[in-house]
């Protein structure tokens, strides 16, 4: 196993006037019931739920928003997961603001990357392939895999392999359809599942 420091597209965002009016306190009291899947501090100790410690305030806000929609719409619109509908129909846009603004300021603790990804991982996040029309994922998340908060391209850096690659099946598969101008879809569609087993090993251990 090893840590990559350096060397690195998935998600996108809310308005950044309105994240001022997030209380991170607040946030915390309202995130109890988050702590059973994501861990108190946003660190999920489950690989199937994502570390959203540390992830960029706009970014969480909008997946609530879009979590709460899919509730809304029966799945129509918006990001379906029948979990996270149900958690977030209770939501006000004030209780989002404010737990979006909690766990965005908690420190995510670091993932490994297995040693047999590290090669073609690299050679994927960094050049893509053209010949298959694979964007490098570096051109979105940025070298260490923190993405943009203001463009609302997520932090990926650190994060479970196993959810990473959940997500760009989805992608893939059209179960999840919110990226931005529909680009992951565009780009998951073209991965093999080799591809995405060695991409999702390889940005866990990006920081």
């Amino acid at each position: 196993m090893k840590n990559i420091g350096l060397l690195v597209c998935l998600f996108v965002g809310f308005s950044t006037s309105a994240l001022a009016q997030g209380d991170a306190e607040k946030g915390k009291t309202k995130a109890v019931t988050c702590g059973a899947c994501h861990g108190a501090d946003g660190n999920s100790a489950l690989a199937m739920n994502p570390k959203i410690a540390g992830q960029h305030a706009n970014y969480l806000a909008k997946q609530l928003t879009e979590f709460k929609l899919a509730g809304q719409t029966d799945g129509k619109e918006g990001r379906n997961n029948a979990v996270m509908n149900g958690m977030s129909a209770v939501l006000s846009e004030q209780d989002i603001l404010d737990l979006a603004a909690y766990f965005s300021s908690q420190e995510a603790t670091p993932s490994e990357a297995s040693e047999d990804a590290i090669e073609l991982g690299n050679k994927l996040y960094v050049g893509g392939d053209l010949d298959r029309g694979i964007t490098a994922c570096i051109a979105c998340h940025g070298p260490k895999g923190n993405g943009t908060s203001l463009s609302g391209f997520p932090d990926i850096s650190g994060q479970h392999a196993e959810y990473i690659a959940t997500q760009l099946k989805a992608f893939r598969s059209g179960d999840r359809a919110n990226s931005l101008n529909g680009m992951m879809a565009d780009i998951a569609k073209r991965m093999t599942d080799k591809d995405i087993e060695v991409i999702s090993s390889y940005v866990a251990g990006l920081h």
